[in-house]
């Protein structure tokens, strides 16, 4: 490799959802595309090898090795030198919490534990409560006896312990010819158990609730080296340019990790870290910052009009969908904590007791068994840890830097619980004592792992109020964001994490920004959406309130839409809300009811012309909103992230939806014919959004925009224009149009002005290529928002000198 890589962090980058489909050749071949589009660098989802047949890469089995599916480290290289040709960066996505074990083969290093147990060299790999007996594997289907039948259905298969299509090692000298299967198994270092049994009993932490995704302890230095030998290889050969790292929250020390990450890596270092509104990353972190949530949330609310919230709050309470979030958020939480994440709670319960304090009513009862029900003074101590870390204000205090959380979580688990109070003065002290100690690590590291759950994975499902707000990052009980509040966050953005990146669509959103863009637009219209959801109701209600009006919404946002692509979406939404189904406890019946509602919606010819006639009524808004958000991310502080196909239309909903193939040849059309100087409409083509792209992306890659100036816009619709300035001559103005059809209403823009910084020169708008006449001769520019804002409602201004 002789290309020196490009300097950190990129200008932007263009997220890529690789899978056996779309590998890392494929990847090369979009790269010119990409260039031209402006991107300064391509951002890869994780590309070690992954679990047999996994299509986003998450799933890590080997962490040693590029994914022979993805075209191996041949292709890895051959896309860096094509990417070195054009001057680009290459970003990588990676994953050190935790590991696939769904396959136990596919992962030779938890094969070998389950293999040798505690001897094994990998057992200090996993984290793994090794003194609470053989390592649980929930695999066995359950009929209501624990999983008794299944144990019937064990057959040794070529030396392997085999159940249907899953093979387990047999530790050796405790199998032979001839053996009885049941009796191997029950010499072996594991056990497989009913699936039932992983939330409540599983002795090895886990990514979230998920038991085929085991924690990896890289708090070790020599584990710490071997997940990451990889790819700090790529970075000695100057092969990789910046590490999205994924889900920090569940590490054991979060600031331990970026600093030995940061010690070996000298390039850009984002963190996937959700921020509560308001809260900053820990200054401690020798990391660039986040991966954007809160940046998203600030740049959509901000084009959401509050003046919807009581409207709408009024109809979801008409409808019986809940409208307190606190309430809903605290009874999701609890409820993640007590259920699906009950032995994470146990977990650190254990710990607790194995330090030989006596709590408050006397010393907890020894349990040999890690599944035994908990009693006594245990019992308060699993409700005092499980109350406590849903009550936190963010997803994880960072002990000792982050105290302030702490205590606002104990004191709201004291004011919900107030027959706890003793169980939790015990517990504080206990932490307290030593704040980097076990308790304490696992506090934290469920914390987030609850309120994940609880609130992105179940409230968000359940209040559904206006769901343009909930979104990973997002605070639905804040209807939108006031200007003043975004300018605020961007300013600080700009003094304290001018290099974290910003997004509006992710692998991870719930839906897509254009989405989130036309939703938006019902804020400005309560009334007739209410009116409509009535009528609509009334014809092809679903039976769940909440569900009911998360439909309507969907249906309306995503517009038009399969029946296919909608029934995926809702058999996932009532299953994450767990009111009427879930995927633990599932209820035919009701499924049945919202399997088939895409269907009986869509073939209603006259109730499906009445969404068409209403989505058609929020279109154009839904436009303007996407093009106003989308210039505003691009231009703002921080370093802004495309998510792939997202410079078209995208009306995208959650994953897997949100993954399917981009037809990059549509784009190349489109972007050709930009390039040749084309103007577009602002239409279904979607070409519109390309152009103020690709302006963008080509001036942030020529520019270094530094600084941030609020604009105000004068004269009777001056709340509806969003404008600052970048650059340390304040040389380059973003404006973008908020809340249109109240603007419409309104009459429009009339004498509104919109002063721009002085200074020597000439102000052109890019995207149209016209200039704009200065008011005085020492270049004073004032210009009319009805003649700037007459062919696109965004413009994008840069000072030239004379």
């Amino acid at each position: 490799m002789t290309q020196t890589p490009p300097s950190s962090p990129p200008s932007s980058t263009y997220r890529l959802q690789l899978r056996p489909g779309f590998t890392l050749t494929d990847a090369a071949e979009v790269a010119d595309y990409l260039r031209r589009l402006g991107a300064g660098a391509v951002y890869l989802s994780p590309i070690l090898t992954a679990a047999p047949g996994s299509t986003h890469g998450y799933d890590v089995v080997d962490p040693t090795r590029v994914s022979d599916a993805l075209g191996g480290d041949a292709a890895r290289r051959e896309l860096v030198e094509r990417l070195r040709g054009l001057g680009m960066g290459i970003v990588v996505d990676i994953v050190p919490n935790h590991m696939s074990v769904a396959a136990p083969e596919a992962n030779p290093w938890w094969w070998d534990v389950l293999e040798h147990g505690r001897r094994s060299r990998y057992a200090g790999h996993f984290d793994v409560d090794w003194a609470s007996g053989p390592l649980l594997v929930p695999v066995l289907a359950d009929d209501g006896d624990g999983g008794a039948a299944a144990l019937q259905e064990l057959t040794i298969d070529d030396g392997r312990l085999a159940y249907f299509e899953h093979r387990f090692p047999i530790a050796p000298g405790t199998g032979a010819s001839g053996d009885d299967p049941g009796e191997v198994h029950r010499r072996q270092h594991y056990r497989l158990v009913s699936w039932r049994r992983g939330d409540a009993e599983l002795n090895y932490r886990r990514f979230f609730d998920i038991a085929t995704l085991a924690a990896v302890r890289v708090e070790e230095p020599d584990v710490f080296a071997e997940t990451h030998g990889e790819i700090l290889r790529w970075a000695a050969a100057g092969e990789v340019d910046g590490l999205r790292v994924d889900h920090p929250d569940g590490l054991c020390d979060p600031g331990g990790y970026a600093r030995r990450l940061r010690s070996a890596f000298g390039g850009w270092i984002v963190l996937e870290k959700i921020l509560a509104a308001g809260e900053s990353p820990p200054a401690s972190w020798p990391v660039a910052g986040t991966t954007g949530y809160d940046a998203l949330r600030e740049v959509c609310g901000v084009f959401v009009d509050p003046d919807g919230c009581a409207p709408l709050t009024g109809l979801a309470a008409e409808l019986g969908v809940p409208t307190d979030f606190e309430a809903v958020q605290n009874e999701c939480r609890r409820a993640v904590a007590t259920t699906v994440l009950a032995a994470e709670v146990r977990r650190i319960a254990g710990v607790l007791e194995s330090e030989e304090a006596e709590p408050p009513g006397g010393a907890p009862p020894e349990r040999s068994d890690p599944g035994a029900p908990a009693s006594g003074a245990s019992e308060r101590i699993e409700e005092a840890v499980a109350e406590l870390l849903a009550a936190f204000p963010v997803y994880r205090s960072y002990l000792p830097e982050g105290e302030g959380h702490w205590s606002e979580a104990v004191r709201r688990a004291g004011e919900r619980r107030p027959d706890l109070a003793g169980a939790l003065e015990f517990l504080d002290a206990r932490v307290r004592a030593d704040a980097r100690g076990e308790l304490a690590r696992r506090i934290q590291q469920t914390s987030g792992m609850v309120v994940a759950k609880g609130t992105e994975d179940t409230a968000f499902y359940r209040y559904t109020r206006f769901v343009a707000l909930n979104e990973v990052g997002g605070a639905p009980e804040r209807f939108g964001v006031p200007p003043e509040e975004f300018h605020a966050r961007a300013a600080e953005r700009e003094a304290s994490w001018p290099r974290a990146m910003t997004a509006l669509s992710t692998h991870d959103t719930k839906r897509s920004e254009d989405v989130r863009a036309r939703l938006a637009a019902l804020a400005e219209v309560p009334g007739e959406f209410a009116g409509a959801v009535r009528r609509w109701s009334r014809e092809h209600g679903l039976s769940e309130p909440s569900l009911n009006l998360l439909a309507w919404q969907t249906l309306v946002g995503a517009w038009p839409i399969s029946a296919a692509r909608l029934r995926g979406y809702l058999a996932k939404a009532a299953k994450e809300a767990k009111l009427r189904t879930s995927w633990v406890d599932p209820d035919p019946v009701f499924e049945e009811e919202v399997d088939s509602w895409p269907e009986r919606v869509l073939s209603d010819a006259e109730l499906s012309a009445d969404v068409a006639a209403f989505a058609d009524r929020i279109r154009g808004a839904g436009r303007c909103n996407a093009l106003g958000q989308k210039l505003v991310q691009l231009t703002a502080p921080g370093v802004p992230d495309l998510y792939q196909g997202s410079e078209l239309w995208e009306l995208s909903l959650v994953d897997p939806d949100n993954r399917r193939p981009v037809d990059f040849a549509v784009r190349r059309v489109l972007l050709e014919r930009l390039e040749g100087g084309w103007l577009p409409r602002v239409d279904a083509t979607g070409a519109a959004k390309m152009h103020v792209v690709r302006t963008a992306l080509h001036l942030r890659r020529d520019r270094d925009l530094t600084g941030y100036r609020p604009l105000a816009a004068a004269g009777p619709a001056a709340r509806h224009a969003l404008a600052f300035a970048r650059g340390a001559a304040h040389d380059v103005v973003a404006v973008a149009t908020r809340l249109p059809l109240g603007l419409e209403a309104s009459g429009g823009w009339r004498d509104t002005v919109l002063p721009l910084p002085s200074g020597s020169g000439r102000w052109s708008d890019l995207l149209t290529g016209r200039d704009l006449a200065p008011d005085s001769p020492d270049g004073y520019t004032t210009p009319r928002l009805s003649e700037l804002l007459d062919r696109y409602p965004v413009a994008l201004l840069l000072r030239r000198p004379d």
